[in-house]
């Protein structure tokens, strides 16, 4: 593959162009490509209209929902472009002209030998049959349980649907089918992601592995594609895969799989970003390197597209105070998360319970020290809390004992500490959520984050630094040379020499585990291409003076051109630099996404005057970021929380999350093709259990 063509516009050597467009808005003429033929055999040429028409569709001639039949791919037409095949092969028109096709194909081998029976048949769909559907659709658009189906029906009945009560749906459309509906529906939706799959130059993969409260393991798997048609992204979800006991050698076994299922090529796949909700770093962190024997572009992050926090707590469980603290914690909001007392600091610990929603009756440990409003509710009621623990103490052991631990020196000050590291990491996030996030600033954002970890090991962050300060010393008349420490006239405990010492050792580590975390999250290689991809595709970091402009970008060019050496033809790509510098330098009022949209939409003539830098942008644009991606990940993980409380096993989930997450407007959805493909699965159900 040497580099990435749209070939839309190819005429064969030695052929007169077959037909051109009458678009005289269009600055070029197109033609028809005989190469399309190959690709799409349903397509028919007429040489002397100069029209081309989908086969299909003209012999089946389906109404569309308007009561017509015609379309542009039945009288013909002129649009000579590659992505309005594309359209008509992904319509519901089409796909409903090939349903026609094959049961009068089944009906005429029925009635062999009775000629008088044959016609043409044309396939309406029962519209009792599409009640049903839209109605399972629906209830899982809105995460409705399924056994509601039946009330839901009925209910629609007493409403006087006009489809329902018309006429019978057949045995098939019951509401104990409703998994079987799902999975029709979800066969459809998937149907588009391998189209979409198809088309596109690149793929970024975002793997994402949760862990219940049982152990189960499952793997979530979204792709972000790359419309050759338009420039445009996508984000997919490809589905909810459980996995067996193991390491990551089982979780990049389960991601070829699904690769293979999809049929995406091994070179496609450019990006991979790993996280894991519930489950140690370590144990994902080998996927990317099974992975990239496969896939020799690939490119690992971790955590890059999602928007839940970047400093889990299982990636700094070595520092063996962060058990302790997060206990003391977990066992404050258990004591008084149902308080009903006049304080408005524990109303403040209700209220981030219902903000994080946080569940304390869930056998899952919850993560304190990676949840800032939980921790800052515990600083701010910090005073309030010791007051109502003594009060109680002589009365309760729990009360006596958490009490004791508050009063510390080193809980006191390790809250500060947290409340100086967790806003950075917050931001941090809020960073990747952005739709058109300007990418140039990411590495020097992850820079100052690492050196303002490194630098609040030597000086204190503010909030630390403030409760120093605020601290009162007084001398001890029963020891000498120690002094009693006093914050907010609360006598602390263990503020001796030695435990002071143990703090300052207790900071520096889980700093430098934090910063260790951070850099690992965003390797350097990858720090590098992103860099590079910007300082080549924004117009907004070029220089500002037309005659600096000469050696400008030429080591990040190299840098991607051998990092992506089997898609590109780095000898053109150089030659053509100095002329694509000087365009872009004259599209300065363009964002890095829309010059990569320019390159990559294949009619361009920035596609066509620089196919290596279109190939780059491509890549770029496979990138797994931005709000769609980061919601369509959430989206996911509650569905999963939600739905495991009600279904024994993931039997149907992921199919269930399919709808949910990128099922379109119920308008839009192909229900005519869900038919079909539900009821050839129940026909085949029926065959197998007559066989058996």
């Amino acid at each position: 593959m040497a580099a990435f063509r749209c070939h839309s516009n190819m005429v064969p050597p030695g052929k007169k162009p077959a037909g051109e467009t009458s678009n005289s808005n269009k600055k070029c003429k197109r033609y028809f490509n005989e190469h399309w033929k190959e690709e799409f055999t349903w397509l028919e040429f007429d040489y002397e209209r100069k029209l081309m028409f989908c086969i299909e569709c003209r012999q089946a001639l389906v109404k569309n929902k308007h009561g017509k039949a015609e379309n542009a791919f039945t009288v013909g037409t002129d649009n000579f472009q590659r992505h309005a095949l594309l359209r008509h092969v992904t319509s519901g028109a089409h796909r409903q002209a090939l349903a026609v096709n094959r049961e009068q194909l089944a009906f005429e081998t029925r009635v062999h030998g009775h000629p008088e029976l044959r016609s043409v048949i044309k396939v309406e769909v029962n519209p009792a049959k599409v009640a049903v559907l839209t109605t399972v659709y629906w209830m899982a658009k809105e995460e409705i349980p399924d056994e509601k189906c039946s009330s839901l029906l009925d209910f629609q009945k007493f409403n006087l649907c006009q489809a329902l009560l018309a006429s019978e749906h057949s045995e098939y459309y019951h509401p104990s089918s409703v998994r079987e509906m799902q999975a029709a529906i979800a066969k459809v939706l998937h149907n588009e992601d391998r189209h979409r799959i198809k088309a596109s130059p690149f793929v970024g993969l975002v793997v994402d592995e949760t862990v219940d409260v049982l152990e189960h393991r499952s793997l979530a798997m979204f792709t972000t594609t790359v419309s050759p048609c338009n420039g445009q992204t996508s984000a997919t979800f490809l589905g909810s895969f459980e996995l067996p006991a193991g390491e990551a050698s089982t979780v990049a076994g389960k991601v070829g799989e699904v690769m293979r299922s999809f049929g995406i090529p091994t070179m496609k796949i450019t990006w991979l970003s790993a996280d894991s909700a519930s489950l140690v770093a370590e144990r994902l962190s080998g996927v990317g390197t099974a992975l990239t024997s496969l896939c020799p572009l690939l490119m690992e992050m971790r955590c890059l597209s999602h928007g839940s926090s970047l400093l889990p707590a299982e990636s700094i469980g070595s520092i063996e105070y962060l058990q302790k603290y997060e206990t003391t914690v977990d066992a404050v909001y258990r004591l008084y998360s149902s308080f009903r007392g006049e304080s408005s600091g524990l109303q403040e610990l209700r209220s981030v319970l219902d903000l994080c929603e946080i569940d304390l009756g869930s056998p899952k440990a919850i993560h304190w020290t990676s949840i800032f409003p939980a921790v800052e509710a515990i600083d701010s009621s910090w005073p309030t809390l010791v007051l109502l623990l003594e009060s109680e103490a002589g009365r309760s052991p729990v009360a006596h004992g958490l009490c004791e631990e508050l009063k510390k020196f080193q809980f006191v000050a390790f809250t500060k500490i947290l409340l100086d590291v967790l806003p950075i990491f917050q931001k941090l996030s809020r960073f990747f959520q952005i739709e058109d996030f300007d990418i140039s600033i990411l590495k020097p954002i992850v820079s100052a984050t690492a050196t303002t970890l490194q630098a609040q090991k030597s000086t204190s962050g503010q909030n630390l630094q403030e409760f120093l300060n605020e601290m009162n010393e007084h001398p001890r008349d029963d020891r000498e040379g120690e002094s009693r420490l006093y914050y907010k006239g609360v006598e602390l405990a263990n503020c001796s020499k030695v435990h002071l010492k143990h703090f300052e050792r207790l900071k520096e580590s889980y700093l430098e585990s934090v910063r260790g975390n951070l850099l690992d999250r965003f390797p350097s290689s990858v720090l590098e291409a992103i860099s590079s991809f910007s300082a080549i595709f924004n117009p907004k970091c070029y220089p500002q003076s037309l005659e600096d402009i000469g050696s400008y970008g030429v080591s990040e060019l190299n840098f991607l051109l051998q990092a992506y050496s089997r898609v590109v033809v780095s000898e053109r790509a150089l030659s053509d630099f100095p002329l694509f510098k000087r365009i872009v330098f004259s599209l300065s009022q363009l964002s890095f996404k829309d010059l990569c949209v320019k390159l990559v939409y294949s009619n361009s003539e920035m596609h066509e005057l620089f196919p290596d830098f279109a190939v780059l942008a491509a890549i770029a644009l496979a990138l797994p970021l931005g709000s769609v991606l980061a919601e369509k990940i959430s989206r996911g993980r509650q569905l999963l929380k939600r739905r495991r409380s009600h279904r024994v096993k993931d039997e149907g989930l992921s199919d269930l999350m399919k709808i949910a997450i990128d099922g379109p407007a119920i308008n839009e959805f192909d229900f005519a093709l869900a038919i079909e493909y539900y009821e050839s699965m129940r026909e085949s159900s029926f065959i197998v259990a007559q066989v058996k």
